[in-house]
């Protein structure tokens, strides 16, 4: 049985367990996030910084679920009048800490345009949390047809640009064109969006033994 799941179209190293006591005793783990998982990803532009935290908390979508958005005080104010009949438990949950950590493989090109090898680390672990934090960082990663621009979801998190200013400025942000044209470059020749499960070590409940993992990604 599956240990953990990965996220949207995100290939990679999972974890299967061989019998029920070991599903029970490995999801424990990775309930307490004692597992050291790094993905890498190729994001549009130019990340500035080697390094860095983005520490943004996300909601549910009320506008586009099922997906999820930044939170703010403002949008938490919209859930008051809505009911769980009318959106679903879900949407009416509220804000969730999220937390990802970024650092910067290489700075490349990709067709001309800028992009950026990064290793990631979901520090929090939350729904699309990767992709969103991406996307309100102006870094969204290529390929990605819901987060990124003119995806299922909003653009940028959901933020407008008064609330990126705020929120996590960021002068470098990758512009639309860089991105829509990186998109349109991935999306046509039919390749999934450019994030892998690169990393995974963690120490197995029954055995105590350590265990680590790492592939190369396919872009």
């Amino acid at each position: 049985m599956v240990v953990h799941r990965l996220g949207m179209d995100t290939s990679g190293l999972i974890i299967m367990a061989k019998n029920k006591n070991a599903v029970r005793e490995l999801n424990g783990v990775f309930r307490s996030r004692k597992v050291d998982r790094r993905y890498e990803a190729l994001v549009a532009g130019h990340i500035e910084k080697d390094d860095g935290l983005i520490n943004l908390p996300v909601m549910r979508d009320y506008r586009c679920p099922p997906f999820v958005r930044i939170s703010t005080d403002d949008h938490q104010w919209a859930l008051v009048d809505l009911t769980a009949e009318d959106v679903g438990k879900k949407i009416l949950e509220g804000p969730k800490e999220s937390i990802t950590k970024y650092e910067v493989v290489s700075r490349e090109f990709l067709q001309g345009f800028p992009v950026t090898r990064v290793t990631l680390t979901s520090i929090t672990g939350r729904y699309h949390q990767i992709n969103v934090h991406l996307a309100a960082f102006g870094h969204p990663i290529i390929g990605d047809n819901v987060y990124g621009i003119n995806g299922e979801a909003l653009p940028n998190g959901g933020l407008t640009p008064a609330e990126l200013n705020e929120l996590i400025p960021n002068p470098n942000r990758a512009d639309d064109e860089t991105q829509l044209l990186l998109n349109e470059s991935v999306n046509a020749k039919k390749l999934p969006p450019c994030i892998h499960a690169k990393y995974i070590k963690f120490t197995h409940p029954i055995t105590k033994k350590e265990y680590e993992f790492s592939t190369d990604s396919p872009f």
